[in-house]
């Protein structure tokens, strides 16, 4: 399965192994969110006692805007590297259209100079076509997945953060 898996990867080119480096870049930045997630829930109480200590000592209006807003920058903090994985989501598809594209042109190339009396001359085109799409899906899916469930995450620990804060006020 290897020998096949490298032998793919390297008739697609390029274009899959810029989607390999993507892939990588992303999954490193969902696995570091998910281990700050983890941290911040367990230090979720530590975070109220603050939000509601700067709002004691600083005594700031008790809107609710200004509570939503405080508790926003917190959660926002949380938030830095999502926008790389929506990008990754966002682009990995096109990026193997983009493949797929090059592997038509390629088979079309091939038709003009050798006619079409050999499939297998412009099957390689095809193949490529199809490597790239590929692999430009496995890559967007799982950070289309990990993109939305670390932001309901996020959500859901904010409105958390909200309800605690007003209760300890």
């Amino acid at each position: 399965m290897e020998i096949d898996l490298l032998s793919y990867i390297n008739r697609g080119g390029i274009i899959v192994y810029v989607l390999i480096f993507l892939n990588i870049i992303g999954f490193t930045i969902m696995f570091w969110k998910i281990i700050v997630l983890s941290f911040s829930k367990v230090k979720s109480q530590k975070n109220i006692d603050e939000i509601v200590e700067f709002v004691k000592n600083n005594n700031i209006d008790l809107k609710k805007e200004s509570l939503e807003n405080i508790i926003s920058r917190k959660v926002k903090k949380l938030e830095f590297g999502l926008n790389t994985i929506k990008i990754i989501a966002s682009i990995a598809p096109l990026i193997g259209l983009l493949g797929t594209v090059v592997g038509v042109l390629n088979s079309f190339d091939s038709i003009t100079k050798s006619g079409l009396g050999d499939p297998s001359i412009f099957s390689n085109g095809i193949s490529i076509a199809l490597i790239t799409t590929v692999a430009g899906l496995i890559v967007a899916i799982p950070h289309y997945i990990g993109y939305n469930y670390i932001t309901g995450v996020l959500d859901s620990l904010e409105l958390k953060l909200q309800k605690e804060v007003l209760k300890n006020l």
